[in-house]
């Protein structure tokens, strides 16, 4: 991606995919970007993974921002969006984050997307929330080194991701990190926004993230969610590969699919073909007569 590209594409997401801040209770702000009709109380909501953020959301937002409000976070410590208080937080903390953001921006009922990371936190509010929750999509899902019988990764997931932010910095990270989150055949526009997106990233927030990572379990979501879900992998992600990905939707009771020419950061990779998947579900939702339909 040339610089003029890379330009344009800036321009792109500030027009079509502008920021706005929300405070909290607590006086702590999040970041969210916002696409489709911004008085609409239903929502497609979407969150990042651990090296992503909103933004990485633009090209499928666009492309579904006419059918659905589209809202996607900045996870608190990323972008501008405010740390969380606690230096080593869990799912329930960005979720308490996540609820009372989306009651700020009048959302009553979505559809909730978490991407890697950010399927541990959406499947935590869609456990406690299930009125809020009405569909809930997890797109190649972190599962969480928090179970017992992975304490020993933990400990090296830590001591890795930890050790690598220290000696190369968020521009070293996201100088290599398209090398394992998109397929062999994306293109360098796909790699450059991937790499672009690593780079807005907080060493704080990031080193949060990281004890979310190692604290989660996704397995506790198990019997807790009463909305259908759906899991989906793209079929070259080497980072939560299809077996396991296809283990975590039998876990949960979810319904599975793979997304064609895709790795890990599938959102930026396959933007369209996963709206339209997003645009299917919405089809079949019983969302309420006040919330437009598609």
């Amino acid at each position: 991606m040339t610089q003029d590209t890379l330009s344009f594409k800036v321009q792109q997401l500030q027009a079509g995919f502008p920021e706005r801040l929300v405070q909290l209770p607590d006086g702590s702000r999040v970041a969210w970007r916002e696409a489709g009709d911004a008085t609409d109380e239903f929502a497609v909501v979407l969150l990042h993974g651990i090296s992503s953020g909103a933004a990485s959301w633009l090209d499928l937002a666009l492309a579904l921002g006419d059918k659905a409000r589209v809202l996607a976070w900045d996870a608190p410590g990323y972008g501008v969006s405010t740390p969380l208080a606690q230096p080593t937080p869990g799912d329930a903390d960005y979720a308490r984050a996540l609820e009372q953001s989306l009651q700020a921006l009048g959302v009553r009922r979505c559809l909730l997307v978490g991407h890697s990371l950010g399927a541990l936190m959406a499947a935590r509010l869609a456990g406690t929330a299930s009125g809020l929750v009405e569909q809930l999509v997890l797109i190649s899902p972190a599962g969480g080194y928090g179970a017992p019988a992975k304490a020993e990764q933990q400990a090296k997931v830590r001591q890795g991701r930890l050790a690598a932010l220290a000696g190369k910095g968020v521009a070293g990270l996201a100088a290599v990190i398209d090398q394992r989150l998109v397929s062999a055949e994306a293109p360098e526009s796909v790699r450059a926004w991937v790499r672009w997106n690593t780079a807005r990233m907080q060493p704080q927030g990031y080193a949060q993230a990281v004890e979310l990572l190692c604290g989660g379990d996704l397995g506790q979501a198990a019997g807790k969610l009463s909305m259908p879900v759906q899991v989906w992998v793209g079929e070259h992600d080497v980072v939560t590969p299809p077996a396991a990905c296809k283990a975590w939707s039998e876990l949960l009771g979810a319904d599975y699919g793979t997304l064609a020419a895709a790795g890990h950061a599938s959102p930026v990779e396959q933007p369209v073909a996963i709206a339209q998947k997003l645009a299917s579900l919405l089809n079949q939702s019983t969302r309420t007569s006040t919330c437009r339909q598609p």
